[in-house]
């Protein structure tokens, strides 16, 4: 009988989330509700928000011919100085498998070079080059109006308050 119950149980469940999927059970309905509504899930709203923050970017981007996570590796060098690339993909938050290729490409460009370590051969140093920091100049003036608009539209305190936010989370992952 205790089999029968729990498949029942399931049964239930699952009728209740295809109803959530649906848009057929109500709001108010969380008695057996395990999942939050989408219009609630964090991590779905993060990504609504990162969409709506990073349009704009992308299209100045796609202006000046890099990628998001090419932008990131530039951003990183300019601010930090010549790093080993396992400290450029933990500040960009990009995999190494990843930022492999990205170094690739922005080498061919003549955005960074890679020299050996000087004390260690095997490890490699990476350094953005002068044509490299005169992107990050020429897309200065459209980032920072993009910033602004943003600041304008959402206000500076909550932008504050979202960074901070944004950060106290990542912390929890760290630990």
């Amino acid at each position: 009988m205790h089999r029968a119950a729990t498949h029942a149980r399931a049964n239930s469940l699952a009728s209740q989330a295809q109803l959530r999927i649906y848009g057929r059970m109500a709001e108010t309905d969380t008695e057996n509700a395990h999942l939050p509504a989408t219009q609630r899930s964090l991590p779905i709203a993060m990504l609504r928000g990162r969409e709506a923050v990073m349009a704009p970017y992308r299209r100045m981007l796609a202006k000046i011919g890099v990628t998001e996570q090419q932008w990131r590796v530039l951003r990183v060098l300019d601010e930090r100085g010549t790093l080993d690339p396992r400290e450029i993909a933990e500040a960009a938050c990009l995999l190494n498998p990843s930022l492999t290729r990205i170094m690739q490409l922005l080498e061919k460009k003549g955005y960074i070079s890679r020299k050996a370590h000087p004390e260690d051969r095997r490890k490699t140093r990476v350094s953005i080059t002068e044509e490299g920091r005169a992107l990050i100049v020429s897309a200065e003036p459209e980032s920072l109006r993009i910033a602004e608009d943003l600041k304008e539209r959402f206000g500076q305190e909550k932008i504050d308050e979202l960074l901070d936010l944004l950060g106290e989370l990542a912390e929890i992952h760290k630990e």
